[in-house]
């Protein structure tokens, strides 16, 4: 099988012990490894796929507990680098009674963002591997420059190429500087996810459609549009659209749910043998199948309390739609 890189951030989330609190009010916390990419790389390996992090981790405790929480999952560490030089960064994160979040980010000196392109060897990626990548790191920063090399050699090598945005405004100088570093990368990528919360801002366009439209540049050839409660969508380039309502759950927490989606909908076309070529053939195919098991993988963590210990497995995942399947009939 081939593999998924995963490349950006991994953090300490404080996930706060008090519900309904703004983050002024919460007296206690509790620690998680957190960071998008690390999450989607261990949706990936939950699923039974080879996932591999991209990444460099501080040598403090933080980044002792982010080791041993990314190899305890099954995610390739092989590729991760440790350094003095940095600090594992920091997020606090308050949860309101929609089981919706805020964030409170201190990453200054991150590790993650240390990451140099001489770091990363080419020779790592063969084709049809897959890289997926966020905006978070895509912040000036020697990561930055790093995202660029590997995404060079991705489609050097012809491997497929994922971008969530997974816009986080308190990590930018200012709201316009996130919103072009995100155009800039854009059509870098095969396959874009993007969230209802993300569209507008993100293209500039308030009409759904005409937004979901404009995504289509470079070398995007599928977007995938979530909308939290209410399911998912993929838009392919020939301006097919397929949807799916998703599932209903109780609501704890959606931190990591996106994470888990876009971990399950990779995962998919992964054991679906899909390339640069036969991309939109395969999500033609087997469209029902992969948004079925994304969208049940993002309701399943936010049914849950947390991102990783939420990251439910591929059993789980299939009991959950088989499950769902049968009291719907």
């Amino acid at each position: 099988m081939k593999k998924v890189f995963c490349i950006g951030e991994t953090l300490i989330d404080f996930i706060p012990v008090q519900k309904n609190k703004p983050l002024k009010e919460v007296s206690g916390f509790e620690r998680v490894a957190g960071g998008a990419p690390m999450n989607v790389a261990i949706a990936i390996a939950k699923y039974g796929g080879h996932s591999v992090m991209l990444t460099k981790v501080a040598n403090d405790h933080f980044g002792d507990f982010l080791m041993d929480v990314i190899k305890e999952n099954g995610v390739d560490t092989s590729s991760i680098i440790r350094t003095d030089e940095g600090e594992t960064g920091l997020a606090f994160v308050s949860v309101d009674k929609h089981g919706e979040r805020s964030f409170n980010f201190y990453r200054e000196n991150a590790a993650d963002l240390m990451l140099t392109p001489q770091e990363v060897k080419s020779d790592l990626f063969t084709t049809g591997d897959f890289l997926h990548f966020c905006s978070v790191d895509l912040i000036e920063s020697p990561m930055k420059q790093t995202h660029k090399k590997v995404i060079d050699d991705f489609r050097e090598i012809g491997g497929i190429i994922s971008f969530d945005p997974n816009v986080r405004l308190p990590l930018w100088p200012d709201a316009e500087s996130c919103r072009q570093t995100i155009l800039q990368f854009l059509p870098l990528a095969d396959l874009v996810k993007v969230s209802d919360e993300e569209l507008a801002f993100i293209t500039g366009i308030e009409e759904e459609k005409s937004a979901i439209a404009s995504l289509f540049v470079g070398n995007v050839k599928v977007v995938v549009y979530t909308k939290g409660s209410d399911g998912a969508s993929i838009y392919l380039e020939d301006g097919v659209e397929y949807e799916d309502e998703g599932f209903k759950v109780t609501v704890a927490d959606t931190t990591g749910a996106g994470d888990a989606f876009i971990g399950g909908f990779l995962s998919e076309l992964l054991l679906l043998g899909v390339t640069t070529e036969n991309l939109c053939e395969k999500i033609h195919e087997y469209h029902q199948q992969i948004l079925a098991f994304a969208n049940a993988s993002g309701a399943l963590t936010a049914s849950v309390k947390g991102a990783i210990q939420a990251a439910p497995s591929r059993r789980h995942v299939m009991n959950f739609i088989n499950t769902q399947v049968r009291n719907n009939k």
